[in-house]
């Protein structure tokens, strides 16, 4: 008897990753729930920010969980969204999706410690936190849009181009709600430290995003 060999092109990784999501947005929900339903409407209502950008905020067991989300989603969008943009895909394998997650982890990092290096050399560490809080918090949100894409890219509309884009341009609307919220509620503190902004705006918002564009369209 000839035996016969067969790629199977096996999604359960993916799935996996997607029921773990929805898990800590559960968690989140059921142990947070004054601050998940703040958290919900915010590209609505600027209440969550305003309520919870206080010291020790930015590491309360609320944000922490959402921001494993968002490196989850972000991560494993990126990656079915380089399959499908990409004439070289990398068709299952989860090392891709681990190196994606790596790299963000990374990145997250190395951004909050420099914008806090910097906080302290301008004597501006009032506005860093806000910034970090205000922007994580809306790069929460929109990890939520990814979270859906997700869901639809791996069961629904396989391969779909649109959804990709459509995806990508409620991502960026949201963080652009963030970042003109960011703006009116920190006026004062900005413009006495205007240089600091400008070059924070340009090395650690702008610069990173054109990155992964340039990453998704090659």
């Amino acid at each position: 008897m000839e035996i016969i060999y067969r790629s199977v092109d096996s999604l359960d990784w993916i799935t996996l990753v997607i029921f773990c999501s929805l898990l800590l947005l559960t968690l989140s929900k059921y142990l947070f729930k004054g601050m998940f339903s703040n958290f919900i409407i915010l590209p609505f209502n600027n209440k969550y920010v305003t309520l919870y950008n206080k010291k020790g905020k930015l590491f309360n067991w609320f944000h922490l969980l959402l921001t494993v989300f968002q490196l989850v989603n972000f991560s494993l969008f990126i990656f079915l969204s380089k399959n499908i943009l990409s004439s070289e895909g990398f068709g299952s394998y989860p090392v891709v999706f681990f190196a994606a997650l790596g790299i963000l982890i990374a990145y997250l990092l190395v951004k909050m410690g420099i914008q806090m290096a910097n906080g302290f050399v301008f004597d501006a560490n009032e506005l860093v936190t806000g910034l970090i809080f205000n922007k994580l918090s809306y790069f929460n949100y929109s990890s939520c849009i990814a979270f859906l894409a997700n869901i639809v890219l791996t069961y629904i509309l396989k391969d779909s181009k649109p959804v990709v884009y459509i995806s990508i341009f409620c991502i960026f609307f949201v963080n652009g709600i963030g970042l003109v919220n960011a703006l009116r509620n920190h006026q004062k503190l900005i413009s006495i430290n205007i240089f600091y902004f400008i070059l924070y705006l340009c090395a650690l918002e702008i610069a990173p995003l054109v990155l992964i564009g340039s990453y998704l369209n090659d």
